[in-house]
């Protein structure tokens, strides 16, 4: 049975804790609702830039090929190098954010033996170098704080690679936000550009009627637009990672605090049971005690 000293020790504890997890819970929304704006600026153009390289493949010519749009020789069968960009957290502390955009991770290199490891935030810098799993590069720095310049960073070595020919492939595993509520982990192929993927293959009903030039040539085109297209996908993809780390830790530090005050609330009767029975100890006591102390005033008399 622990002490009453013991029992308020560890309730104070837990109030300290508390403050912890208080004030983590709200850095976090404060983040997320900054993050969330800054998607929200940012969605429009990505979206329009997005339909436009949908019309735009609409409209190509049957046989036109670019090294942006045309898988190469060995990657169907997996022999090709493909360049793997995982999106974790610098800090933990967010339930089961970094587990699950890892194991995704872990599902691509195990997809592809010949691939390359670029990470975002230390929490997978740490898991996949305590695995001693190779790392070519991390971007330091980045998770905590998404911006364009970041992305263009990112997109400005990755382009670099393909184009010469040191990946055929480039993929990205980061965490969406479906919903206010609800987040997925998911990998994507970001070069070359997935033609059947269902962004672009739906195609309006207006299609047909729709007057489309390409000037100069399709190549000067595709050369200006998918460097834009990819950045913007991968500024988005840190963006969304960022608000589904932020809410993924508020729901933490939410059911850490409903946790310590169910633990209070116990440790609080706990006390109180232990405290009563030793105000009844001592009341027995000093009864007891006064007891005698008329017994033996009788006898002497």
């Amino acid at each position: 049975m622990p002490t009453t000293r013991e029992l308020r020790d560890r309730i104070g504890s837990i109030d300290n804790t508390m403050k912890i997890t208080n004030a983590m819970y709200l850095i976090s929304s404060t983040k997320m609702r900054k993050a969330k704006a800054e998607l929200a600026q940012t969605e429009p153009y990505f979206y329009t830039l997005q339909s436009m390289i949908a019309r735009v493949m609409r409209h190509l010519p049957e046989e036109y090929t670019h090294p942006f749009l045309d898988s190469r020789e060995g990657t169907a069968e997996g022999e090709g190098k493909v360049a793997i960009i995982c999106v974790t957290a610098d800090k933990g502390l967010a339930g089961a954010y970094n587990h699950n955009v890892i194991k995704e991770t872990e599902e691509l290199l195990k997809q592809y033996k010949n691939s390359r490891l670029f990470v975002v935030g230390e929490m997978g810098r740490s898991y996949f170098h305590t695995r001693r799993i190779p790392i070519d590069e991390t971007f330091r720095y980045t998770a905590q704080n998404p911006t364009l310049h970041r992305a263009r960073v990112i997109t400005r070595k990755m382009l670099e690679l393909f184009q010469n020919r040191e990946i055929d492939e480039l993929h990205i595993a980061y965490t969406r936000m479906k919903s206010s509520l609800e987040m997925e982990s998911l990998g994507e192929q970001l070069l070359p550009l997935d033609k059947l993927h269902p962004v672009f293959v739906k195609v309006p009903i207006t299609a047909n009627y729709e007057a489309f030039n390409i000037f100069p040539s399709p190549d000067a085109l595709m050369e200006n637009v998918i460097p834009d297209y990819l950045n913007g996908y991968i500024y988005s993809a840190l963006v969304e990672s960022f608000c589904a780390e932020q809410h993924a830790r508020m729901t933490a530090m939410d059911s850490a605090n409903r946790n310590g005050n169910e633990l209070k609330q116990k440790l609080r009767i706990q006390y109180n049971r232990v405290r009563q029975a030793q105000i009844t100890q001592e009341i027995t006591e000093i009864a007891a005690g006064a007891k005698a102390q008329r017994a033996a005033k009788a006898k002497k008399k």
